[in-house]
């Protein structure tokens, strides 16, 4: 890339006035880890549709647009109860335009030994543990938006439940975009640590109040999961169909480890979300879902990754697509087995619904097997509405809508389903019927 054209691209400039607006933390451990992480997206840029891992998926408009960092938070007046999915009793903390907001969240009933708030003042308090974890788990070298969101650190969520620890109530972390004009980019980093023999859910949702709102939200997780430790980690993203959402989640998990991880996406113009989970330990099981959603012109991209890295550990990853419209849904999951990693038990599943001739799906499920002791499967299909059950139901007095709604609403119910809170799953199938009403565009069965 020459000189001028790294001048012409926005986050060249957005990380300058970063910079200028760091006054003494310049000089920090997590500045020269921003730094670090620029220097290596000054180096690759954005990926292309020539890169493997990016073929179906064009992101050259979001260097061409001139997104403007939210270098300090903003208070706009919101009413967040819609978003809190029927749980406004759960420990919480809100975040808008990725600054913590202390006055939106809850935290009255947190056990005193967990620390949860925001990654900005955890910089500040416990500077030890984010030198031991931030990054543990992800590589921006392998990643460009990884390394964008790295090179604009501010604020996310941190997590911290200590060893022995069993929370009962799931703890959500909330990000809301929301400003008056759009083009604006936010880059929102979770740590979340969960010590050996605790038990915790996570609730992590991206939402915007402004169905039309452009902006680009690029988000990281990093989870470090003890061992014999047990999470449940489910993200929700229903984000403006005008915006831009990427995100990589990294689960690295100890051993005798237990994590679930639900999966859902209904939002966004285009949508990425990449998950990287490492079973570093014997004993581990490892449960990806996912459920998304397309209508309208929707571009939705699922890619994940499973690193079966010792021996003895099981996984089981199943992620249905729905897809109506003109929208795209691309699904490439990876299984890899490594060389020492005998006795492994890997199933891998994707189904698909296309409800119109104009929606598409590119599915590539892979496996990676380097040990000769193994059980592992995939598999992937892609199917229509039965013409045939929608007569029968129609014959039963349905209109033809909702006779295809009760059909998809079964396509979809098991993933619904394994979310174990109630309040969510009624939302969301709610809100299942709610997008594919509104945008529903030349659909025939």
């Amino acid at each position: 890339m020459s000189t001028t054209e790294k001048q012409n691209l926005w986050y060249v400039s957005n990380f300058e006035a970063l910079e200028r607006s760091l006054n003494g933390e310049a000089a920090s451990y997590v500045h020269a880890l921003r730094k670090a992480a620029f220097d290596k997206l000054s180096q690759t840029g954005f990926p292309t549709t020539k890169d493997e891992e990016w073929k179906y998926t064009d992101v050259s408009s979001l260097a061409k647009t001139a997104f403007k960092p939210i270098l300090s938070p903003k208070k706009p007046s919101l009413a967040i109860e819609p978003y809190l999915l029927g749980h406004p009793e759960w420990n919480r903390l809100v975040f808008v335009n990725g600054h913590f907001l202390m006055e939106l969240s809850d935290l009255r009933s947190l056990p005193k030994s967990v620390i949860m708030g925001s990654l900005a003042e955890a910089m500040k308090s416990h500077p030890k543990l984010i030198e031991e974890y931030l990054t543990a788990c992800s590589r921006y070298e392998q990643n460009a938006f990884t390394a964008l969101n790295t090179a604009f650190i501010q604020d996310g969520a941190f997590v911290y439940v200590p060893k022995g620890t069993i929370i009962e109530q799931p703890l959500h972390l909330l990000f809301i975009s929301s400003l008056e004009e759009g083009e604006f980019v936010s880059h929102p980093r979770n740590v979340i640590i969960v010590g050996e023999s605790s038990q915790v859910a996570i609730l992590e949702s991206y939402v915007s109040p402004r169905e039309h709102l452009s902006y680009f939200t690029n988000a990281v997780t990093e989870i470090s999961v003890g061992e014999n430790a047990v999470v449940e980690y489910d993200k929700f993203q229903n984000e403006s169909m005008a915006a831009y959402h990427i995100a990589s989640t990294y689960v690295r998990q100890q051993r005798n480890s237990n994590y679930a991880s639900n999966l859902v996406t209904f939002g966004a113009k285009l949508s990425r979300n990449n998950v990287f989970a490492v079973l570093d330990g014997e004993g581990i099981e490892c449960t990806l879902n996912g459920l998304y959603l397309g209508t309208a012109n929707q571009h939705i991209d699922n890619h994940t990754t499973i690193d079966h890295a010792k021996p003895h550990c099981n996984s089981f990853e199943v992620y249905k697509g729905i897809l109506d419209g003109k929208s795209k849904g691309v699904f490439n999951g990876k299984i890899i087995v490594r060389k020492d990693a005998q006795k492994t038990d890997a199933k891998q599943t994707n189904k698909n619904l296309v409800l119109s001739d104009e929606a598409s799906i590119d599915t590539k499920p892979q496996l990676e097997i380097f040990a000769n002791d193994v059980k592992c499967t995939h598999g992937a299909t892609i199917g229509q509405l039965d013409r045939e059950a929608i007569f029968y139901l129609q014959s039963r007095g349905l209109s033809k809508e909702d006779a295809r709604d009760m059909l998809i609403h079964a396509f979809a119910k098991d993933l619904i389903d394994r979310i174990k809170s109630e309040g969510v799953r009624t939302n969301l199938e709610q809100l299942i019927y709610e997008r594919l009403r509104a945008g529903r565009v030349n659909t025939r069965t």
